[in-house]
């Protein structure tokens, strides 16, 4: 299983468990993974801990007044079998615009909207609403 999938199951399923916190092995992808969710304000905040080996990265989740998860889907597009890459006009709005894409592009790890102001285009990795 790849970095991307694994990483945004683990908090598909801790949201659906309504878990507060879920800890993950830490990589330069998935903190940047993590700082693009935070920032969108879909996760509450993550730290990272190192340890002897990788590091662990801890991603704290947030919840709605109502107690839902704040992230109702998670769709990963590209994946080691199947790459998935999209010029700057061709990233996907999702939802009509209520939902967001991470894109891997030539300067790092962005949403499309980002990608899209920039003009840049890369691997699409994934859809959440």
């Amino acid at each position: 299983m790849d970095t991307v999938s694994e990483f945004l199951t683990r908090i598909r399923n801790a949201g659906v468990s309504r878990h507060e916190k879920v800890d993950v092995p830490a990589s330069k992808l998935r903190v940047g993974l993590a700082e693009i969710l935070a920032n969108q304000g879909l996760i509450r905040s993550f730290k990272v801990a190192k340890d002897s080996k990788q590091g662990i990265m801890r991603v704290y989740l947030k919840y709605s007044d109502d107690g839902s998860h704040v992230i109702s889907a998670i769709n990963t597009v590209s994946r080691p079998g199947r790459r998935v890459y999209v010029k700057s006009n061709e990233i996907p709005q999702v939802r009509s615009g209520l939902g967001m894409t991470i894109v891997s592009t030539s300067q790092g790890l962005m949403s499309g909207r980002e990608a899209q102001k920039k003009n840049l285009g890369g691997e699409l990795l994934c859809k959440i609403w």
